[in-house]
């Protein structure tokens, strides 16, 4: 097994003995049996777990980590999926959230760039593609998927799709290195990929949510000019100066993993300066012991006073936020430039998408013609 790389430094804004108090501030909720709550006695969502799980991993946890991954294996459903939510062992939310679902195959795949074990890595595989292929179950025509596989008619979420993108492109490579051939995710992927970059109207309007600014760079769809029009077109809307990103667009609430998933989409597509300085904003919600704040609310926008933290609580995925960001940042092994799309498969080009846009934009303008056609004709009735 490959050893564990030493955690990054960055001077003036994290420093490597702090990451790794952060590290073991998470380890510390982790219950007996490797599951691992957003906080002590609270609830456990799979996505979130799988964030606390990568930067355990990170941190050298390799045996808590995989006890972790053994927790998750154990609760999956024989279709795939898990529950949104457990509190302890009993399901809280039955919701069977796709996206939460199909993150086990980036955790999988950053434990395996950590740690080189395939053998490890094919224990994992029965676990990764039935979540896989549970998710996509779930895409439509137009290649989004639906967030729910309970209910596929409430919608899909641009957000959920653009981290089953990442997810899905983590699966691809962890079916190459185990020599498992599945064309169908590859062409899957490339349709997911169109639907986000140009099928907008076919999402669910969450548009006051930072999320859906970012995710489709942080899950490897918008490269280029198209992610730095997308990152200046919402820079004012979200981004508080010396402080970092709101978690939506009409609050005055700045939220750690917010900001720490936009430092990794700047890094994606080579911001580093406004990286940096974002990840450096957001240490004002350290806490002692290693933890990170949820966040805080600044009412009346007085962005120039403490705040008022809220809710009062380190979730455990909060805190990996800062240690994955950190790692993307200045990190110097394999993972550091996961969410960069490095040893992870192509998908579409920039070239391939821009066919794909042009050849929607066609349809869209030939559709509003013949409904203009139509609409004329009716009228000379």
């Amino acid at each position: 097994m490959t050893g564990v790389h030493e955690l990054p430094e960055i001077p003036g804004v994290v420093s490597r003995a702090q990451l790794a108090e952060t590290i073991s501030a998470i380890t510390s909720v982790q219950l007996p049996n490797g599951n691992v709550p957003w906080t002590p006695g609270q609830h456990t969502d799979p996505w979130n777990m799988v964030e606390a799980l990568m930067a355990m991993t990170l941190g050298g946890r390799i045996e808590e980590a995989r006890a972790g991954f053994e927790w998750l294996a154990g609760k999956q459903r024989s279709d795939g999926a898990w529950h949104a939510y457990y509190l302890g062992e009993e399901v809280e939310d039955p919701t069977l959230d796709t996206n939460v679902t199909c993150y086990v195959a980036t955790g999988a795949w950053h434990h395996h760039l950590v740690t080189g074990d395939t053998a490890y890595l094919r224990q994992q595989w029965p676990v990764v593609e039935a979540a896989i292929d549970f998710a996509l179950d779930f895409q439509r025509e137009t290649g989004e998927i639906a967030w729910r596989g309970d209910d596929p008619d409430d919608g899909a979420l641009l957000t959920g799709s653009s981290s089953i993108h990442h997810s899905l492109k983590c699966a691809i490579a962890i079916a190459e290195r185990l020599g498992h051939e599945r064309p169908d995710w590859e062409l899957s992927l490339g349709s997911l990929a169109i639907s986000i970059a140009h099928r907008p109207d076919v999402f669910l309007d969450k548009d006051r949510w930072a999320m859906d600014w970012y995710y489709p760079i942080l899950g490897g769809v918008l490269r280029g000019y198209p992610a730095h029009a997308r990152l200046t077109k919402g820079w004012g809307t979200f981004v508080v100066d010396n402080r970092g990103s709101r978690c939506v667009s009409d609050r005055p609430w700045v939220t750690a993993a917010e900001t720490c998933e936009l430092v990794m989409s700047l890094d994606a597509v080579g911001g580093h300066e406004h990286a940096h300085m974002l990840l450096r904003s957001v240490q004002f919600l350290r806490a002692e012991g290693g933890g990170y704040w949820t966040g805080a609310n600044f009412e009346g926008d007085a962005f120039h006073l403490d705040g008022e933290l809220y809710p009062v609580e380190q979730p455990t995925w909060n805190s990996a936020s800062v240690v994955l960001a950190a790692n993307a940042l200045a990190g110097d092994g394999p993972t550091a430039g996961l969410f960069r799309g490095e040893r992870l498969p192509e998908g579409l080009g920039a070239d391939e998408l821009l066919a794909a846009g042009v050849e929607i934009e066609q349809a869209r303008a030939e559709r509003a013609e013949e409904l203009a056609a139509r609409d004329e004709a009716r009228r000379a009735r």
